[in-house]
């Protein structure tokens, strides 16, 4: 039997059709324009059927007793005894003190809306999600730049700028697109600081020196201007700020900073007027931008290229997305006006938008470990493992340890799930109906449909959710006993329905296509026109023009101890067989540990005489990890490369053990977490 269906493997969304025989799963392949011998190959999706049946899924609810053992228990034992904390910490110190912490692993569509649903409901503003360092960040930036977040529309390009991304690797649809334009004749430049997939078949590769990228993309501006390359009708008519604008790139000309950031002038300049020139083009940018202290202005600088070129919203440019029409189910206004997150010194970052949430996760171990602004006593960790993927690990680990109850979500017992008090057995993407956010926040409506019953006892994420807020007095909160319910309830206003989305497997448009909607609608933004100057930064005490007081003189983490670290550590690889910490227990994708390597530049490896698959020690000021090396030249000399994700198979593997999180972005609250000067030696 054969149903199409969403995978959530990623962030990707991929539509696919799975193959089921008697409620199993055995195989699914994912849609694509392109013939079968041009597709590119997912292994997480070829490993479909060993992520679903792995011996390590969690198949009942775990409860630890006062010897710190887990013991299996029913669903309405935990539930109840997740609730009853609920209430209990919500009697002692108020519901704020009971916070929500959330992955990436659940989708940040309805089942993100779901959750604040049930945190406001219950009068606490802590739920918490990561996007200070993946992606929300940026949304802000190009928000409060035009409006909204772009969607790159690679297939019709004439030249694409790939910024700190690697589709191969974290996007196969957005990957095929890319090489389909190059083989129609698209120009690619490339902006990273490995040598990836796409920088090796780029036109020009800019191996820009890691948490840099601002300063690349001011001279790449006042290189577009400097020579008129702009496109001045738009500029003159839906921009403000353009003088602003022009003055503060002024003072990072290409001559001036490209030997810095490891770049030749001549280069930075042949990219700016390729870009251009070339028409129509558009940008991809990625988290390559996120994890960086100058994160915000450094994509408001990318955003504005954009602008600059007049590549807004024009076919084979950068789209302006059309919302679907749907019920906003979260319930913010619940939470009484004078408790505030503890996200609270991130008003802006906080408000932007109707639905993304709060996302400073900093916050929560500062709120748990230092009780500031105020104690969080209950943390609910969901479809994510923080004391692996959030910055100095060691600082984590202190937290989860602190906080009075824990309970975790997930479908694979983590090292964070293993600190848990309750452990919540969650369902694969294929085991449940939702709605993602990639098909809503665009026109076009697709449903991730349900294909194989839930393994064992395990739950999917809404039903967990809904359960649980009956449970703490959300009876009228929570009416609905079917998650097709719910998600009709939630697109009533746009005219959809899931029978719909079922009938018509390749999506339901919400609306005509429209170009250059700017024209009769001008942009989302106070003046209505592309922001290259923001009174409102300017009024809440931020920069109003990127860098206009000139660029962070030391952004990457322990600049000031050189000495002791000479070398500049990045965090990477992320490879195609996992998604950040998942799957690695999965042995037809973690191939015997294959990748889990500290990249040395040969140059390097000489110089401390290391060769490959030599255990290699890594120290910073936060901590130390012991990988073997890989001999590469990948990377640029004095750098290494850290390979991402594996600390959930091995302490001595969590990269975050060496990572920053003392210094934020004031306003997006995004640590230094990419790049860090650190140390290596061999392991004796």
């Amino acid at each position: 039997m054969q149903t199409d269906t969403i995978c959530r493997f990623c962030s990707s969304c991929c539509p696919v059709v799975a193959e089921t025989e008697n409620n199993r799963l055995i195989s699914a392949k994912r849609k694509s324009f392109l013939p079968d011998e041009r597709q590119l190959i997912c292994p997480k999706l070829q490993a479909a059927a060993d992520i679903v049946y792995s011996p390590e899924r969690l198949q009942k609810p775990l409860i630890k007793d006062g010897a710190g053992n887990f013991q299996e228990a029913s669903w309405d034992e935990a539930l109840d005894m997740v609730a009853e904390r609920f209430l209990y910490f919500k009697k002692e110190s108020g519901a704020r003190s009971v916070c929500w912490l959330r992955g990436m692993a659940a989708d940040w569509g309805a089942p993100w809306d779901y959750v604040n649903r049930l945190m406001n409901g219950f009068g606490s503003p802590n739920s918490i999600g990561n996007g200070s360092v993946c992606h929300v960040g940026r949304e802000f930036a190009h928000t409060i730049t035009y409006g909204a977040m772009t969607v790159p529309l690679l297939q019709k390009a004439k030249c694409i700028l790939v910024w700190g991304k690697n589709d191969r690797d974290t996007n196969p649809m957005a990957a095929e697109a890319i090489l389909h334009a190059r083989q129609n004749g698209a120009k690619l430049i490339v902006v990273d600081p490995v040598r990836t997939f796409f920088a090796a078949r780029a036109d020009i590769w800019l191996q820009v020196k890691p948490a840099h990228d601002g300063l690349l993309a001011m001279a790449m501006i006042h290189e577009i201007i400097a020579h008129n390359l702009y496109d001045g009708d738009f500029v003159d008519k839906w921009t403000v700020g353009f003088d602003a604008l022009a003055r503060s790139a002024a003072q990072f000309p290409a001559e001036k900073i490209a030997a810095d950031i490891w770049l030749d002038p001549a280069a930075v300049k042949e990219a700016a007027r390729l870009y251009a020139t070339t028409k129509p083009a558009c940008i991809v940018d990625g988290n390559g931008l996120d994890m960086q202290v100058d994160a915000f202005d450094a994509t408001r600088a990318v955003a504005m290229l954009r602008a600059l070129t007049g590549n807004l919203d024009v076919p084979g440019g950068d789209f302006i997305p059309q919302p679907v029409a749907a019920r906003n189910l979260q319930l913010r206004d619940r939470v009484p006006f004078e408790v505030k997150p503890v996200t609270g010194d991130y008003p802006q970052f906080n408000e932007f938008n109707a639905t993304w949430g709060k996302h400073v996760q900093s916050c929560v171990v500062d709120a748990i470990l230092d009780e500031k602004p105020y104690p969080v006593r209950m943390l609910v960790s969901q479809s994510g493992n923080p004391v692996v993927t959030l910055m100095d690990a060691g600082r984590v680990e202190r937290a989860l340890e602190k906080v009075e109850f824990l309970v975790v979500i997930d479908k694979f017992m983590t090292r964070t799930a293993r600190m848990a008090d309750v452990v919540l057995p969650a369902s694969s993407c294929f085991e449940k109906t939702q709605l993602n956010r990639a098909y809503l926040r665009n026109r076009l409506v697709r449903i991730q449909n349900q294909v194989i019953e839930p393994l064992a006892e395990s739950w999917p994420d809404w039903k967990i959710i809904f359960e649980l807020g009956r449970r703490i007095g959300l009876d009228d909160e929570f009416p609905w006993q079917t998650v097709e319910e719910a998600i009709d309830y939630q697109l009533e206003p746009s005219g959809i329905t899931v029978q719909m989305l079922r009938d018509n497997p390749d999506g339901v448009p919400a609306g005509d296509l429209r170009f250059a909607k700017h024209s009769s609608d001008g942009f989302n933004t106070p003046s209505g026109k592309v922001e290259f100057y923001s009174r409102k930064l300017e009024e809440n005490g931020f920069p109003p023009v990127p860098f206009a007081h000139g660029f962070s003189p030391e952004p990457i983490s322990f600049s000031d101890q050189k000495d002791k670290y000479p070398l500049l550590g990045i965090s990477g690889a992320r490879s195609n067989r996992f998604t950040h910490s998942q799957f690695h227990q999965v042995p037809s994708l973690s191939m015997n540990r294959k990748g889990c390597t500290v990249d040395i530049h040969p140059d390097d490896a000489r110089t401390y005489g290391i060769v490959e698959g030599d255990n290699v020690r890594v120290e910073t000021p936060r901590g130390r990890i012991v990988m073997p090396a890989g001999i590469s030249e990948v990377i640029h000399p004095g750098s290494i490369r850290i390979a991402w994700g594996w600390g959930d198979l091995n302490p001595d593997y969590s990269l975050n053990r060496l990572t920053d999180d003392d210094r934020r972005n004031p306003i997006i609250g995004t640590p230094s977490g990419r790049s860090f000067m650190c140390r290596i030696s061999k392991e004796r």
